[in-house]
């Protein structure tokens, strides 16, 4: 299925290491397995979530049973993997946070990507200290897709145009 994808979603899957599998292809392993494994349907009556303050709230569980999986999410961990492996493509996050988020990123990798965006782990100058030294530091940013990306294709498409207008944006701005 993968060689029927356009050249640049074959740019980044093929970064990927070989060991790195979806989800689903480890749950087909337990099933096809020698040994005989259950797995059960966990169906809650009611779930509650605390948020940073240490308050509770219920979750509405209509509205949990009515979302639909990302259609990107089969492809999250070789994606991230292909980014993240590739020398090109990091230097490209690095880029984004220069360009997208005016941040001066020293190193940038990608932690999560769903089809309104990804999110980046750069690492970028801390604030200053008391004695006036700054030291780097790994701090998360998101970064928006210009639309949202029903398909890996339209995925790695807008990713290639990002780094492209990127690295062009930045050549501009360096005069390279």
């Amino acid at each position: 299925m993968i060689e029927k994808f356009s050249y640049s979603v074959l740019g980044i899957l093929s970064s990927s290491s070989l060991g790195v599998t979806c989800r689903g292809d480890n749950l087909q392993e337990l099933f096809d397995a020698d040994k005989g494994y259950v797995v059960f349907k966990f169906n809650p009556s009611s779930c509650m979530y605390i948020d940073s303050t240490g308050g509770t709230h219920e979750v509405d569980l209509e509205e949990v049973q009515a979302t639909k999986p990302d259609p990107l999410s089969s492809y999250t961990m070789s994606l991230i993997d292909g980014i993240n492996q590739s020398e090109a493509r990091r230097r490209a996050l690095i880029l984004f946070c220069i360009t997208h988020l005016s941040k001066n990123a020293k190193d940038a990798y990608l932690l999560s990507i769903d089809q309104k965006g990804f999110d980046v782990m750069g690492k970028v100058l801390g604030p200053v200290r008391s004695d006036g030294s700054r030291e780097y530091q790994w701090r998360e940013f998101r970064i928006p897709l210009r639309e949202e990306a029903h398909s890996v294709e339209i995925f790695c498409r807008q990713l290639v145009e990002m780094e492209e207008k990127a690295l062009k944006s930045f050549s501009n701005f360096t005069g390279l």
